[in-house]
């Protein structure tokens, strides 16, 4: 069909370039800038920090206390599988809520209160914002339908039988010096008999909170001076940085980078990052099992897969694309005439200050912010197949007055995005191959009575250092490459148009800068686990002249049992 005149909404309509006289208003609205339109805004922040606390206090029985559970009940050969089954689960949460997301963003935020005859908006559009509220519904009711089974848990869990029959075997061995004990008294002392009951009662020890308090300081002081545990953690602190970043802004990234939906970037997020991260969690904790790494394998692992996974970011520097040219904002004046914010050509148009109605010229690929930017007077609706095309036509600032259509230009390589994608992806996996293998460092580290307390002031750390300050400092270094903010009543609220190539160096170079901040610390890590290994074995060479000694003293008359050291 061809092009037909329509009724266009408000908005539409004040977007166009009209004579002062009959155009609306151009000073922006105050009715939304009062005091109580910001109290509801802060009570809003408010109750998503509380959703979020309650949240946190909820998954403690799954991380931490679950990790601690699994390697203290579960053999120890299964237990670097069975903590990698337990992380790639928990990583399938946030890959099925891109996926909802993806699904939920499709539809209006006011789905809701939709007038009969719909509204005019495509998802292309830069003003849509999609329905971003109802994953958390359905995500909320998924949670509390997944808690039900808690409360049928026993008191105390049972311990796997390989383990309890491994265990009986451990206390049989270290019995049998105690049984010899009984014939000769005066070789154990009774300070050293309580002292081996010291550990059984420090392994569940029943502290009320206050007792508590007061002993965390010391055991957080004895945990931080273990090196190893220290240097894990920092290298993990850089890992959770990387991937709150990554979690927060890469949908944003995608969809400004590559000039596609936030939709299609929740969808291809959920398809291809997440479940790379799972494979690469579980193939971590099935190398750590076949192979039966002991810390120095473990620690080699971690550094292997770091220093690949810093390999294959450097690509993500040059694929992207360039921003595309904007009229007053990002065009050389020079180089296109008439094409500034506010040209000659305008002058009798009354352009809102606030208005944000981009629209594209396709022959020069000059992206306007409004129709009355670009001097447009009128429009026309083309029907087509699937969606119906605006354009609008008499636009007296447009090279040689074509018809510009409604939304942003679309990107010349948005092809690139499934590699980029890709790279990202494996990198993703790389670095999870470092997961189990760090958390067994950790567990088989610490004094087995301060095992949880050293998981859960891991997970603090990982917290407080990473998820919170992470999220601002990606923020923020983005913000920096905006080129035209939106104003909202007087201050900044939110940019419309970003420096491409500003945003992709800054935001990879931080993931970058995280990912170099793990290699050095898991480096250290190895270095310290191979000095604590040569001077273990340098101290067994040193002890064997001394049992070889005591063989020689010992006679030929004395049994093979008395001369095991």
């Amino acid at each position: 069909m061809g092009p037909r005149i329509e009724d266009m909404p408000q908005d539409f309509k004040a977007s166009l370039c009209l004579p002062t006289t009959s155009a609306p208003a151009s000073a922006p609205s105050n009715g939304n800038c009062s005091s109580y339109t910001e109290t509801q805004h802060l009570s809003v922040v408010g109750i998503m920090f509380v959703a979020q606390t309650l949240l946190g206090v909820g998954g403690v029985p799954i991380q931490p206390f679950g990790i601690s559970y699994i390697d203290d009940f579960a053999h120890n050969s299964n237990s670097p599988l069975y903590l990698g089954i337990l992380f790639a689960v928990t990583m399938m949460g946030p890959g099925l809520a891109f996926g909802l997301g993806s699904l939920m963003l499709r539809l209006y935020v006011d789905i809701n209160q939709m007038p009969e005859g719909g509204i005019s908006l495509t998802i292309k559009d830069p003003r849509w914002v999609g329905a971003w509220w109802l994953g958390f519904l359905i995500a909320a009711g998924a949670v509390a339908l997944a808690a039900i089974p808690y409360f049928f848990f026993p008191k105390e869990m049972p311990k796997e039988k390989r383990e309890l029959q491994f265990r009986r075997k451990v206390l049989a061995v270290t019995d049998s010096p105690a049984r010899k004990g009984k014939d000769s008294p005066s070789k154990q002392s009774p300070g050293e008999s309580t002292k081996k009951q010291d550990g059984l009662v420090q392994i569940a020890p029943n502290l009320t909170v206050i007792q508590f308090i007061k002993v965390f300081p010391r055991v957080l002081l004895q945990t931080l001076r273990h090196p190893i545990f220290l240097l894990v953690v920092l290298s993990q602190v850089c890992l959770s940085s990387m991937a709150a970043g990554m979690a927060t802004f890469l949908p944003k990234f995608l969809e400004r980078q590559f000039s596609i939906t936030a939709s299609y970037a929740n969808l291809l997020i959920g398809c291809l990052s997440f479940p790379s991260v799972i494979v690469g969690i579980v193939v971590g904790g099935v190398l750590v099992k076949r192979l039966h790494l002991g810390p120095v394998g473990c620690g080699a692992l971690c550094l292997l897969g770091m220093l690949l996974c810093l390999f294959f970011s450097l690509p993500l520097f040059f694929i992207g694309c360039s921003s595309h040219q904007i009229a007053g904002i990002t065009h050389q004046t020079s180089a296109h005439p008439g094409l500034e914010l506010s040209p000659s050509c305008m002058e009798a148009c009354s352009c809102p200050l606030d208005g944000f109605n981009p629209v594209c010229d396709p022959s020069t690929r000059v992206e306007y912010i409004t129709p009355c930017h670009a001097g447009c007077s009128s429009w026309v609706v083309q029907d087509a197949l699937d969606n119906s095309q605006v354009f609008y036509t008499n636009c007296s600032c447009v090279v040689e007055g074509n018809p510009v259509l409604a939304g942003s230009c679309d990107s010349t390589c948005s092809h690139l995005v499934v590699p980029f994608l890709l790279l990202v992806s494996l990198g993703s996996a790389l670095a999870c191959l470092t997961h189990t293998p760090s958390f067994m460092l950790i567990l088989r580290g610490v004094k087995k009575e301060d095992k949880t307390l050293a998981v859960g002031i891991q997970f603090m750390f990982l917290r407080i250092l990473a998820w919170m300050p992470s999220p601002v400092i990606h923020g923020s270094a983005i913000d920096t490459t905006c080129v035209h903010w939106a104003l909202s009543c007087g201050r900044r609220a939110v940019c419309r148009y970003y420096n491409n190539d500003l945003l992709r160096n800054r935001f990879i170079g931080l993931q970058f800068f995280f990912k170099t901040g793990s290699v050095i610390c898991f480096a250290l890590v190895l270095a310290v686990l191979r000095q604590q290994d040569k001077e273990a074995r340098t101290k067994e060479s040193r002890s064997s002249p001394a049992v070889e000694q005591q063989l020689l003293v010992s006679g030929p008359g004395k049994k093979p049992e008395d001369s095991r050291v």
